[in-house]
């Protein structure tokens, strides 16, 4: 068993029966084991309790995750409500709280307001709505404060295979859906990331590729096998190796950058 599959089996069991119809990564556990990386991070960067930001929070399954952990989360959305929250304890509903932007990059929150920030899935996003990566990081450097830590997951890499097969195999059969839908309209590579995180404030903590196998599609395995522990544990262990082997055409990046002195 790789570190941090046993949390991961923990929030799937709680969150996935109920609402794993309307959070894909969450339809099985091979799918929702794409989040360890993102757990074992924050255990090692961000310290029990911490005021967080979860920017741009979805539906709201990695809230739920900090939450679970103790941290004190605001999240934070252009949409409503995540439905997963009501699955919460009223203690961990007093760690929470709610704000809905109706802004592409500028927060509303003081300077300094946050130990640490999340862009899970986030960043790729931005200029869909408007803004800019670079606006939105110097925007996440400023509400953090002088120690503060960003983790950024989910950045997708403009070299991934899965997405250049998917591009060939569904970019004509669904040629009527808008492109940002179907895929990621805006990817990285690791210089330009690297060069957005300095001219941000950050200094780059930790840097790293993930995800060889894709995930999502084990979502149309029969119920009986979605949520096999040893399937899932496999699945694991044979990502580990070939997104190594293959690491500069994997579907990922993730980095981890500190705040630098002004």
């Amino acid at each position: 068993m790789l570190p941090f599959e046993t949390e991961v089996a923990q929030i799937y069991d709680e969150i996935g029966a109920h609402y794993g119809e309307t959070i894909d990564q969450f339809q099985s556990l091979p799918a929702a084991n794409q989040y360890r990386k993102l757990y074992e991070l924050t255990e090692s960067y961000v310290a029990p309790g911490s005021a967080v930001l979860d920017w741009g929070c979805g539906r709201g399954h990695f809230s739920y995750y900090l939450l679970k952990r103790g941290y004190r989360v605001t999240a934070y959305s252009l949409e409503d409500s995540p439905q997963v929250f009501t699955a919460l304890s009223a203690e961990e509903r007093s760690r929470l709280t709610l704000v809905r932007g109706n802004e592409a990059v500028l927060l509303p929150f003081p300077a300094n307001s946050f130990d640490a920030a999340f862009s899970v899935g986030v960043l790729e996003h931005v200029r869909e709505v408007g803004g800019t990566e670079s606006g939105s990081l110097k925007e996440l450097r400023r509400v953090l404060s002088s120690a503060g830590t960003l983790i950024a997951y989910h950045v997708p890499n403009r070299l991934s295979y899965i997405e250049a097969l998917a591009r060939v195999a569904y970019g004509r059969r669904y040629r009527h859906v808008a492109e940002s839908v179907k895929f990621h309209k805006f990817r990285f590579g690791a210089s330009n990331l690297a060069a957005l995180v300095g001219d941000a404030g950050f200094a780059m903590a930790e840097f790293g590729r993930y995800g060889f196998l894709p995930r999502n599609s084990f979502n149309r395995l029969p119920a009986s096998l979605r949520s096999g522990r040893r399937l899932t544990s496999a699945v694991n262990i044979a990502d580990h190796f070939l997104e190594r082997l293959f690491a500069p055409v994997v579907q990922n990046f993730y980095f981890v950058a500190r705040a630098k002195e002004a």
